[in-house]
């Protein structure tokens, strides 16, 4: 077998030769083809024969493919020849540790020294209030991020500088080095925007049981005609012309007409700001927009004064599909609608828009597509020049909100896209003059990263590490190539980027996926980013979920974990690195340390 192996991994990497600049490959390249090699074989036989001998198996021999196997050959050569007398060997070309090396030391070339007591590296996507709020971002790096991530699809250049200047700030001040990766923002397929519905805002009052009112509605009434938040942004907030903000005192009173023709008022109960008044509503009432309030000092008084409040936007219809039903997928110029029936018969689907409006033409019929983060299953039923029609096919009983800006997936369609957008090319300039590591989203193939690389090299920076995000299926099937291809003149990590993932392949074949890419990566000894969803209720809602600690316990199993951004990122980053020090006393990667337990 070991014979076969070396046979079979020459072979593949033959293609290669002109990757590797030095002429002669990598031991990390040598090591993944003889890995993948090794994994054509069938070994569960092989592995249980070990097993009941006593020795030690192949299921950890990853990093050090041929080392691990030499060493077995020679103790099974030990056992049944008495003659045998074992060659001399090298001890920097043979050795189960030389692999871990390897992999720690292109895990340090990347995201730097490891945290204190802890061999994972902490990732962390900083949120758009990082490029303001210099106390966040050093209590990131107090609680261990070691790696903070910008993601190029939000935000713009200024508030990605003032995120960096932050960081550098907080480096310098706690004497805590911390790389910056840039995410380039890729082909990422989206739904359109969503028909406004009427400019009606419904004013909600709280009632008890019985339907009686315990306390009122809420909103602000501003001069203000900027898109700043206010005191409090969970409320809405509509403008009123300054004279009748002059005007206005607490306990004062403003009638009007809602939508149902019935008289409500808002009540003044204080100023929040020099622009900003809060005001409450004792009745529920569809307050319409620009419509006329009367001011009286008190309900009952004679004396009015009249004003035109402000207008405001409806909000987006709501377009809710249920299985079995259409839906239509139209280019992201057309608004998307709810279904629409007339006597019970349908007059038209369900519609929403798709960012890459040329794609829709691509599509075969029974492709799969899916919607929010596979919250929407559907297959494609027809294409007509009104778009494609989709069939849903999975969907809650309660039925699915579509909303705008939510990804769309199409696992079985090959649009061979351009691997950089020209938001890409743009973006680069900036990432290449500030980042340490740039993210390449929804990379593909080898073609894909040699195109990256030779966009680095025009910038003169083509030392610029690269992280290859794996998040479509066929990315799976390319990584070998993707690697080989890169290694050998391309310091390179891996995202597992498990949300995407979990869509395109279906979350029971994402659990096997994402262990066979940690052994591949291992293979090649190069540094894995384990990310989406870790610890998600903590940083989300600040609430802890028992199944997601145990996949952040598998988590550490990867060179780095991901953290999203959320209001209790703090708690998460703590609750993280505590399973990571707990783990990593009993577990390196597949390999059980067996430290002492104390019953």
């Amino acid at each position: 077998m070991r014979q076969e192996i070396e046979i079979n991994a020459n072979q593949r990497l033959q293609k290669y030769h002109r990757n590797y600049h030095s002429g002669y490959f990598s031991k990390s390249a040598c090591n993944l083809a003889h890995y993948l090699a090794m994994r054509q074989f069938d070994l569960r036989h092989l592995q249980d024969r070990l097993a009941q001998a006593g020795l030690s198996s192949l299921g950890r021999a990853e990093a050090s493919v041929l080392s691990t196997l030499d060493s077995l050959i020679d103790v099974l050569k030990r056992a049944t020849d008495k003659h045998y007398l074992p060659g001399e060997k090298t001890p920097s070309e043979y050795g189960f540790s030389r692999g871990q090396q390897l992999l720690e030391q292109h895990t340090i070339e990347l995201f730097g020294p490891f945290h204190e007591h802890v061999r994972a590296h902490v990732m962390v996507t900083l949120a758009t209030e990082a490029s303001w709020d210099y106390t966040l971002v050093s209590s990131l790096l107090e609680k261990g991020m070691i790696c903070a991530r910008i993601n190029c699809a939000h935000d713009d250049p200024v508030i990605w500088q003032g995120m960096i200047r932050n960081v550098n700030r907080a480096e310098t001040e706690m004497g805590r080095p911390c790389r910056i990766l840039m995410d380039l923002a890729g082909h990422k397929i989206r739904t359109g925007p969503i028909a406004l519905g009427p400019s009606i805002h419904h004013i909600l009052v709280q009632k008890d049981r019985t339907g009686k009112v315990v306390a009122p509605g809420h909103l602000i009434l501003t001069t203000d005609s900027s898109e700043s938040p206010s005191v409090d942004n969970s409320l809405f907030r509509v403008s009123i012309p300054k004279p009748l903000h002059k005007k206005l005192a607490p306990g004062m009173a403003l009638g009007f007409i809602d939508n149902r023709n019935k008289q409500r008022y808002l009540k003044v109960e204080k100023a929040l700001s020099d622009t900003d008044w809060l005001v409450s509503c004792e009745k529920s009432a569809y307050l319409v927009s620009g419509c006329t309030l009367t001011l009286t000092t008190t309900q009952q008084t004679d004396t009015r004064e009249s004003f035109a409040l402000g207008e405001f936007a409806g909000e987006p219809l709501d377009i809710r599909v249920f299985k079995n039903q259409l839906l239509l997928l139209t280019t992201g110029d057309i608004d998307g609608k709810p279904v629409e029936y007339a006597e019970q018969v349908l007059i038209h689907p369900a519609q929403i828009g798709c960012t890459l409006s040329s794609l829709i033409e691509k599509l075969e019929i029974g492709q799969p597509v899916w919607i929010d983060d596979g919250k929407l299953g559907a297959v494609v039923e027809a294409v007509t020049e009104q778009g494609a029609l989709l069939r849903i096919t999975v969907a809650k009983a309660s039925g699915v909100r579509i909303q705008s800006d939510k990804g769309i997936n199409f696992p079985e369609a090959e649009f061979n896209l351009s691997p950089l957008t020209p938001k890409d090319l743009t973006d680069l300039d900036f990432v290449c003059a500030h980042a340490d590591l740039v993210g390449f989203s929804f990379v593909e193939t080898l073609a894909g990263m040699e195109d990256l690389m030779f966009e680095l090299a025009k910038r003169n920076v083509s030392e610029l590490p690269i992280i290859a995000k794996i998040e479509t299926n066929r990315a799976v099937k390319n990584l070998p190539d993707i690697i080989l291809g890169t290694i050998g003149r391309h310091n390179l990590g891996i995202m597992i980027a498990r949300g995407d993932l979990a869509v395109e392949l279906g979350s029971a074949r994402l659990a096997e996926i994402q262990e066979e890419l940690l052994w591949l990566c291992e293979a090649a000894h190069v540094p894995v980013i384990w990310a989406t969803q870790v610890l998600e209720s903590i940083a989300k809602k600040g609430t802890r979920s028992r199944p997601e600690f145990t996949d952040a316990a598998m988590a550490v199993r990867a060179e780095c974990v991901m953290l999203n951004k959320g209001p209790y990122i703090l708690d998460a980053i703590e609750a993280l690195v505590n399973v990571m020090v707990r783990m990593h006393e009993h577990q390196r990667k597949k390999f059980s340390r067996l430290r002492a337990l104390h019953w």
